[in-house]
């Protein structure tokens, strides 16, 4: 055998040799899939938000088991007594509770759907944003409308009593133009409450609500838009045929959301803009529980009412999720 026919069959050799180490090599890396790594990394990035989620969310409801004592805070709980469901037996025994907790959900509910009945606005507001063509103004009529929702609700009272209190700027401008000869008490009546506590929350959040359907606007397939001007539809047209349809499904996810937290209002608005005229319309559901608990002395019973509430909450999440996916064939949870 010549020598370039020797080094020949070295060379296969030491080839299938090489192969033969890869393929082992190969076996053992399959041994842990690539996916799964990426699984457990994309997993620990979520770890300190279920952590959050809790200590925020799942831990304080231990706090619920106040509602089985007649809690003194002097004290604890350990010295407290033990009543069982009393504090439930007093919600529905008791015909001036009765009356006084139908008032709250009145006004708790009132404003829940005319804050639905109004949680079209922000849809419409991001369309018509997404129509203005000059990027500076457009931008600055989007910053200038999300920076309310940065301010708290003390600071937006402060700046409702400086422009609508009897000696406010408003009241000061109607009287000096000879329109009103006594001060219109914008804030000290119980006139329209729900109306205005409705206006106050379009303020306030109606710019930071349409920077989810900014979002959505700029993930519509612009070819859409393209194939449509091509047909000869025009910009009005561009926005009923494309824009709104595309937009449905995020705001009818919305809408259920909304649906679902119909009796949590909050209550530092309506906490701050209460007064001793509009007490009986501006109390809700969370209001009545704080004015309960930290200023009627019955922590027991707060508990027990935001209990029952909680528990109402989640009711309507899984109602509103079944009818959901019965409609839409998509759930929400």
């Amino acid at each position: 055998m010549t020598t370039q026919a020797q080094s020949q069959v070295v060379f296969q050799e030491a080839a299938v040799h090489n192969l033969d180490n890869n393929a082992k090599k190969g076996r053992g890396r399959r041994l842990r899939p690539a996916g799964s790594r990426t699984s457990f990394t994309l997993f620990l990035c979520i770890v300190p938000f279920l952590v959050l989620a809790f200590l925020f969310s799942y831990l304080p409801l231990y706090g619920w088991i106040y509602s089985l004592y007649d809690y003194k805070p002097a004290l604890g709980l350990e010295g407290s007594e033990f009543v069982g469901l009393q504090w439930f037996q007093m919600l529905v025994s008791s015909p001036t509770q009765m009356a006084q907790i139908g008032q709250v959900l009145l006004n708790t509910l009132a404003i829940s759907f005319l804050g639905i009945a109004t949680s079209v606005l922000p849809l419409f507001f991001a369309i018509l944003l997404n129509e203005i063509k000059a990027p500076w103004f457009r931008n600055s009529v989007q910053t200038l409308t999300a920076l309310p929702n940065f301010i708290s609700w003390v600071l937006v009272y402060m700046i409702a009593f400086s422009l609508f209190s009897s000696s406010g700027l408003v009241n000061d401008v109607l009287n000096d133009a000879g329109l009103i000869t006594a001060p219109i008490k914008f804030l000290d009546t119980d006139q329209n409450v729900w109306i205005t506590m409705t206006l106050w929350s379009i303020w306030k959040g109606l710019g930071w609500g349409a920077i989810i359907y900014l979002a959505a606007i700029a993930g519509i397939d612009q070819s859409l838009y393209e194939s449509a001007r091509i047909d000869g539809a025009g910009r009005f047209q561009l926005m009923r045929y494309i824009t709104v349809p595309q937009l449905m499904p995020t705001y009818l996810v919305l809408l259920l959301l909304s649906i679902a937290n119909i009796l949590n209002n909050g209550m530092e608005q309506y906490y701050v803009f209460q007064n001793a005229f509009n007490k009986q319309w501006i109390q809700v559901l969370d209001l009545y529980v704080y004015n309960i608990g930290m200023t009627g002395n019955s922590l027991s019973m707060a508990t027990a009412i935001g209990m029952l509430k909680s528990l109402i909450s989640v009711a309507l999440l899984l109602t509103v999720n079944a009818v959901s996916k019965r409609v839409r064939g998509e759930s929400i949870v």
